[in-house]
């Protein structure tokens, strides 16, 4: 999967993107590893704050988060492109069980999907994003949220 960063005109994202971008840690990693955990920006999704880890590099969104054991409950992984497209993801060398919410620019989820460990299954957007969020396997199920529903964050410009 090849994806890229997104490059935003929102001033306060460019201060946010910045930020993080100077506490990057570095991109290499061994081979056959998880990447290590990557600078958060909170997003919140009704009363629910979620930290995701953004994903900025193409190295880093191409890892994504194949081969950890573990994610927090409320972690995810915030995943930006440069251009809107119809976005697809598979869970190769992914040891977990995912969802995906794939998000509009102003922050509303087109649609989500349940992805499972190690498979080569494509899930894709409904439509044209910029924006992808993984996190854990029923996480927005648990909570009632789906195609509609409005995160909030920097990200968002929100």
């Amino acid at each position: 999967m090849t994806t890229y960063i997104k490059v935003y005109s929102y001033p306060r994202l460019t201060g946010v993107l910045a930020l993080l971008v100077s506490f990057a840690l570095p991109a290499a990693h061994a081979q056959g590893g998880p990447q290590p955990k990557l600078p958060t920006v909170p997003l919140t999704a009704g009363m629910h704050v979620i930290q995701a880890e953004v994903a900025q590099t193409p190295e880093q969104q191409a890892t994504g988060m194949m081969f950890r054991r573990e994610i927090g409950q409320n972690e995810g992984m915030l995943f930006f492109n440069r251009e809107a497209g119809v976005r697809c993801f598979w869970m190769r060398n992914t040891l977990l069980p995912l969802s995906i919410a794939f998000i509009a620019d102003d922050g509303t989820i087109v649609n989500t999907a349940e992805m499972q460990p190690q498979s080569d299954e494509s899930h894709c957007s409904a439509k044209p994003v910029r924006f992808a969020l993984e996190m854990r396997q029923g996480w927005f199920a648990k909570r009632g949220i789906g195609a509609g529903f409005k995160l909030r964050g920097v990200p968002f410009g929100n």
